[in-house]
């Protein structure tokens, strides 16, 4: 079938996006498929245009899985419009209406049926369904069905059992956020046969990202101080409770048009917040993660995390809400060391130890139950005997019914099987915040690290150009500075210090310029000097762990000095731009004056970014070219990395470009560099000794 014309005599689009087609291609095709892409890059289009040809070839209707109601009814209004025939079945319906859905799903007069995980825990609810084949089966935000995963739902789970009955229909799986581990359990749980894999990019170029490091009770002030600007709304504010959220809503709402949105919230208070936000009435929505999923307004010109995010594929969903149009939009994470207080509070609530866990298994019986005369007698609040069925459920051990009533299906199960998986899951857990909390401290490209996180190695490579460690000059957050004379003497004496044996732990090296230990002001300031080396190139920071006598894994950051580090001259320019204080209320979010030479240099630091290995070859290429480099800066009087970026030197490495054109198709070589190195460059990588370069 000719798909192009469908799409734009159903959905009105004049051509398909970037990799929808095949996709769209697989599944009409009848191809089970997982589609991992970008928040914003037209997912839903994957499975709605090959539902349309499918339906229209006689096959039947779409069944589409969907996590939120706000999300399934955005998607199903929107269907509705292009005069498709689409029910939904949640529980915010009245009862007749989600029965008068089932009996059009039977006399096949849907193209789209809407349902929640949840209906699948109905006694014959499945069955009713396997009645009519679907055309296809979509379940979006698959990653919900992934223990390893941000966003875990175990009415997810169900899928596994149902979706066998439906077959032969095919399954499409659609995510924004599944790492590698996150996908191969997708493609398992779902029971995906040869899936066709579309595993696309997660980079964003138009997302300038910057992290600032602020005490909590400064920012309320910053997020006011900041979307004072009008360039800088409509904007999402995430807080991390519902109470932040109303304060701060009712604070902001003061200046402009604002709202909360959270579960704490009546349901026609949210839509209400949802709809004005949508119609451009409310310029900000504060809100609780519960917002956001599948909300389509592509004019979001920031994204502001009042407190540090659980996960980075949390974080990566929820600020890719900024900037759907294309333009230049920016996300900013404020965080300080009481966030992980926070965390910390947060996770002993929600994972209940697994004593807990045990004394509930134990008293579940076979058959579904009220869970008030289990709890009463295990003296046990609700709320914690909830969560522990909710773990015992994601291990397979418990289950719900829709009325709430509570069972064992632990027959098959063994308990030193589910209580190593409940261990697994808080061990995952936990390191999904570790890895959160190093993505905020650790100097480093901002886009790279979140692709790279995600499995895209070859993206990583590239920086992004606009986050505050490449540009801090163009930061809007937080300002940037020249260091102070006494700044530049301690910086040099840090690299100093590193160049007796090449890297030291964090803490070793304060020490051994003078900090101590006892005073945190002195360690805030030297924080700040180590992130102006990294950012500069001169150093690379990276997450270490020792095992001390007691047994206990101890993480620590280890400074390592670079090449530009090593061969750094006393009387060379450092290049290095410093973090100001941010957030004082003074409102001065002014740009830092900054020389150009010192851009370049913050444009070129590859910081701790994990890189892929060079082969032997290109090892050797890399040490020419830094002898070239440094030749080259010596011999005009300039650091290093004004000839050339680190970013760039590595992508020549890579690349070895043996022409101009090559040369030029690289990020970071433009005319100018390439007119006056280009036949260098050429030379070096071609393994011939290159002629001087032109003045």
């Amino acid at each position: 079938m000719d798909l192009l014309p469908l799409l734009q005599a159903t959905f009105g689009y004049p051509a398909f996006r970037q990799n929808q087609e095949a996709v769209c291609r697989a599944v009409t095709q009848g191809r089970d498929v997982l589609l991992v892409m970008p928040t914003g890059a037209g997912k839903s289009l994957c499975y709605q245009l090959p539902a349309v040809a499918r339906h229209s070839a006689g096959l039947g209707a779409a069944l589409v899985v969907s996590p939120l109601i706000a999300l399934m009814d955005d998607q199903a209004a929107k269907l509705a419009a292009a005069g498709l025939r689409v029910a939904r079945i949640h529980s915010a319906l009245p009862r007749e209406e989600a029965r008068e859905a089932c009996r059009e799903w039977l006399r096949g007069n849907l193209q789209f049926l809407f349902i929640a995980p949840e209906r699948l825990r109905v006694p014959g609810f499945p069955a009713m369904l396997a009645r009519r084949t679907p055309s296809l089966i979509a379940v979006d935000e698959a990653h919900c069905i992934s223990g390893w995963g941000h966003d875990f739902r175990p009415d997810y789970r169900m899928l596994g059992e149902t979706l066998p009955l439906l077959r032969p229909a095919p399954i499409i799986a659609l995510t924004a956020t599944a790492t590698p581990v996150v996908q191969r359990d997708i493609v398992e749980q779902l029971q995906l046969a040869d899936p066709a894999l579309f595993i696309h990019g997660f980079r964003r170029d138009n997302l300038a990202l910057e992290v600032v490091e602020l005490s909590k009770p400064r920012r309320h002030e910053f997020i006011a101080d900041f979307l004072t600007t009008p360039d800088h709304r409509p904007a999402i504010v995430y807080a991390p409770t519902r109470k932040a959220a109303d304060e701060l809503a009712l604070q902001l709402n003061a200046q402009f048009p604002t709202a909360a949105y959270h579960a704490g919230l009546e349901p026609p208070a949210r839509d209400l917040a949802q709809r004005r936000f949508l119609a451009g009435q409310l310029d900000v929505v504060v809100a609780t993660i519960a917002f956001g999923m599948g909300i389509d307004k592509p004019d979001i010109r920031t994204v502001i995390h009042a407190a540090l995010p659980a996960s980075i594929e949390s974080y990566y969903q929820e600020i890719g809400r900024a900037g759907r149009d294309g333009r230049l939009s920016r996300a900013i994470l404020l965080h300080s060391y009481a966030d992980r207080k926070l965390h910390e509070t947060f996770f002993e609530r929600d994972y209940p130890p697994i004593e807990d866990l045990a004394r509930v298994a134990r008293l579940l019986p076979d058959d579904f139950v009220e869970p008030e005369p289990l709890w009463q007698k295990l003296h046990m609040l609700p709320e914690t005997f909830a969560r522990a069925v909710d773990k015992l459920a994601s291990q397979g051990v418990a289950q719900f019914d829709r009325e709430g009533r509570v069972r064992s299906v632990a027959a098959a199960v063994d308990a030193g099987r589910w209580r190593s998986g409940y261990q697994q899951q808080l061990g995952h857990r936990r390191q999904q915040l570790d890895r959160m909390i190093e993505f905020a401290e650790t100097p480093q490209c901002r886009m790279s690290a979140l692709v790279r996180h995600f499995g895209d190695t070859a993206g990583a490579a590239r920086l992004c150009g606009h986050c505050d460690f490449c540009s801090p000059e163009s930061a809007a957050a937080q300002p940037f500075a020249d260091p102070t004379p006494q700044q530049e003497r301690d910086l040099r004496r840090m690299v100093r210090a590193l160049g007796v044996t090449g890297s030291r732990s964090a803490g070793r090296l304060f020490s051994e310029i003078g900090g101590s230990p006892g005073d945190p002001a002195a360690r805030r300031q030297f924080d700040v000097l180590l992130d102006g080396l990294a950012r500069a190139g001169l150093v690379t920071l990276s997450s270490e762990t020792w095992t001390n006598p007691e047994g206990r894994e101890v993480s620590y950051r280890k400074v390592t000095l670079s090449y530009e580090g090593r061969t750094l001259a006393e009387d060379e320019p450092l290049g290095i731009l410093l973090r100001q204080p941010a957030g004082s209320g003074s409102g001065s979010l002014r740009r830092a004056r900054k020389p150009k030479a010192a851009r370049d240099g913050a444009a070129s630091a590859s910081g701790s970014a994990a890189e892929i290995p060079f082969t032997p070859e290109q090892a050797e290429l890399e040490t020419r070219l830094r002898r070239w480099r440094k030749a080259e800066a010596a011999a005009g009087g300039k650091p290093a990395f004004f000839v050339l970026s680190d970013a760039a030197l590595r992508a020549i490495v890579l690349a070895q470009p043996r022409t101009l054109s090559q040369l030029l198709a690289i990020s970071g070589i433009g005319p100018v560099k390439a007119d006056r190195y280009g036949a260098a460059l050429c030379a070096l990588c071609s393994g011939a000794e290159p002629a001087p370069s032109s003045p």
